[in-house]
């Protein structure tokens, strides 16, 4: 019969080690563990405190700066009333929500919470004069269809009714439909 070859292995190598030192074998055993054992690290908790204290700073002073200013707080009521509450200008091509569809509409004035708004059309109305064909991309519709502005057709819509702003009118279809502001 032949000796048992000697363990040369990492699996010898921890046996001889657990052998030399006893008691040291797992963390919670001999000296070492009682050390850990005594209570909870807590040196990290100021941090954790300093960091809580600094987002509640944070929070409030950015609270501050969205909050209801004094006026309109005095008025009674927050600083929009829709998505283009104080960016609606006149010469503007704005989409608005009428009923069920949404259509464009060319801005005319803006008075207070109400824009005065002509009304634009997919359809060529030969029975109305003054209808004005607008240039192709003006209204910035999906299909290009061709469009029409109907000075004929003025109406004031709430500002909150408006949606999403298309462009703005050329120069010279602004000229010609200037005069209906009033």
């Amino acid at each position: 019969m032949l000796p048992a070859p000697a363990d040369t292995g990492l699996t010898g190598a921890l046996a001889a080690a657990a052998a030399r030192a006893p008691g040291r074998g797992c963390a919670g055993a001999g000296a070492r563990g009682r050390r850990y054992r005594r209570g909870m690290d807590t040196s990290w908790w100021p941090a954790l405190v300093a960091v809580v204290v600094l987002a509640l700073v944070v929070t409030v002073v950015d609270g501050w700066g969205r909050g209801v200013s004094r006026r309109a707080a005095r008025r009674g009521r927050r600083g929009g009333s829709g998505p283009a509450r104080g960016r609606v200008r006149a010469g503007e091509i704005w989409w608005a929500q009428t009923g069920e569809a949404e259509c464009p509409f060319l801005v005319l004035s803006v008075r207070g919470d109400a824009v005065r708004v002509a009304a634009i059309t997919t359809r060529f109305h030969e029975e109305r004069s003054g209808v004005i064909p607008l240039p192709p991309g003006t209204v910035g519709d999906v299909r290009g269809r061709p469009r029409y502005l109907e000075p004929d057709d003025v109406r004031d819509l709430p500002l909150s009714d408006l949606r999403r702003r298309s462009g703005t009118a050329d120069p010279v279809l602004w000229d010609q439909v200037r005069h209906l502001t009033e």
